[in-house]
């Protein structure tokens, strides 16, 4: 069933706020014919500072400098791809139906126009690790060693996306007076109807980009000193990730699917977990020893050409 929250389903609120996150006025800006927006910069900056990341730390084990860029031409577009299409089928309501036309790339609300938002990390996560899963087995490199060497960037990249939510003015929460809560424009039409045009809104999105930062430093920890490997650390980033998502997608206001009372984000998330939780213990039951390298059949890196 798709859940649309109504003014009646929201709380009441005074009004008397001292403070508040005022949204951006502009989500793109032109340059010559293109138009550029901040929706797409805020990825984009996101998949830099996973692959920089990613490289320093495969690198480190032994892989050949910017490898990590032969993984990222498939993983990306796959992951690009399989959000796109998780988001689509999750929220089909929004493209398919009398009047609407979604396989024209030129009008607005086509099931191509990922620039107007839409894409879901659930749907990345799944295109991306097929696409990693392809190239590694082309280099020779173990899945579970690229997954624990990007979990960190990936969270990074997740936080830094977020701030395209902030742009688009998007998947905010429900009604608050708290000293952060979030200013959207009246007009937008993600603003719900019948309330006071001075509401304030829970910023997800920042509730997020600091959770997903402090994973981040978490993971960095784990990996550094507890030696998380065999794609334990990528286990423990999925359980970090989950949980926090549990909660910011519980007090989202967004037109969502509700499957046995819960929107369909939070039982990916709470999938997310399990499955995190099961890489953790499997993987160390399976590998209690460290893991010596990071290619398949645990070759030794190769030398490079003399000049």
């Amino acid at each position: 069933m798709l859940a649309n929250p109504t003014v009646d389903d929201l709380p009441t609120l005074p009004h008397d706020v001292l403070a508040s996150i005022p949204s951006p006025s502009v989500s793109s800006f032109s340059l010559g014919p293109l138009t550029i927006h901040f929706y797409a910069l805020c990825i984009l900056a996101g998949i830099v500072i996973a692959i920089v990341l990613t490289n320093h730390r495969l690198t480190k084990r032994g892989v050949e400098e910017w490898q990590v860029l032969d993984i990222a031409t498939l993983a990306v577009p796959m992951a690009i791809i399989g959000a796109r299409i998780y988001h689509v089928i999750t929220h089909y309501t929004d493209y398919f139906g009398p009047g609407r036309n979604p396989w024209n790339p030129f009008e607005p609300g086509s099931v191509w126009a990922i620039w107007e938002g839409g894409i879901a990390i659930f749907g990345s996560l799944i295109g991306g690790t097929l696409g990693a899963l392809i190239m590694c087995r082309r280099l020779s490199i173990k899945l579970s060693a690229l997954l624990d060497a990007i979990a960190p960037g990936l969270i990074l990249a997740q936080a830094c996306g977020r701030f395209g939510n902030w742009f688009n003015q998007e998947l905010f929460g429900q009604p608050t007076t708290l000293p952060w809560g979030l200013e959207i424009d009246p007009n937008n039409p993600a603003f719900p109807p019948g309330l006071p045009v001075d509401t304030l809104f829970h910023p997800t999105f920042l509730y997020e980009v600091i959770w997903n930062s402090l994973g981040a430093l978490v993971l960095l920890w784990l990996g550094r000193h507890l030696f998380f490997q065999w794609g334990r650390l990528f286990g423990m980033y999925l359980v970090w990730y989950g949980a926090g998502r549990i909660v910011w997608e519980s007090i989202r206001l967004d037109p969502s699917f509700v499957v046995l009372g819960l929107r369909t984000n939070v039982w990916a998330a709470i999938g997310a977990v399990a499955l995190g939780t099961a890489i953790i213990v499997v993987q160390k039951m399976r590998h209690p020893e460290p893991e010596k390298s990071p290619f398949i059949n645990d070759r030794k890196p190769e030398p490079e050409p003399a000049d």
